[in-house]
């Protein structure tokens, strides 16, 4: 079985705003408190369907690069973006986003893709035992960072 999480917030700003925030990478580090940013790679300037991006990563004293490539990227209503390290595939991370009354409804989702090997092998790494709580935890203070950031 797959794990996922799915966490959802109502931010009272644009659609337009919020996507272009989340779909920023290199600026990723000021809304996750796991992420830390990092650069777009091979040719890549801001986020585009193909575009790849090195990732760098801290928990405690680990830390980490993942490699990435955006799958979508519609602004105003989505981002995702699939995660590997070397060969190993890590996650799919997508942000849907909906106008509302109030302005819009963010909602992320990250998808496990790792097998049982890379499973053992990234809690080590990581040092995070139980990646869904973990990420649930972070998904939620990552959007209200977001949610700061975008009504400021």
């Amino acid at each position: 079985m797959t794990d996922q999480v799915v966490v959802t917030r109502e931010i009272a700003a644009p659609a337009e705003t919020v996507w272009t925030l989340v779909s920023d990478l290199p600026r990723m580090g000021d809304w996750s408190p796991e992420n830390r940013g990092g650069q777009w790679v091979r040719g890549a300037t801001g986020p585009a369907p193909g575009a790849r991006f090195k990732g760098e990563n801290r928990n405690g004293d680990k830390s980490w690069s993942t490699d990435v490539k955006v799958i979508d990227a519609v602004p105003g209503r989505r981002f995702s973006f699939l995660v590997t390290v070397g060969p190993v595939k890590i996650a799919l991370w997508e942000y849907d986003i909906e106008e509302t009354p109030d302005g819009c409804r963010v909602t992320e989702t990250w998808t496990d893709r790792r097998g049982w090997l890379a499973k053992k092998a990234g809690g080590r790494a990581s040092g995070v035992s139980n990646r869904v709580e973990h990420n649930r935890d972070g998904m939620e203070r990552t959007l209200a960072r977001l949610d700061a950031a975008a009504t400021a």
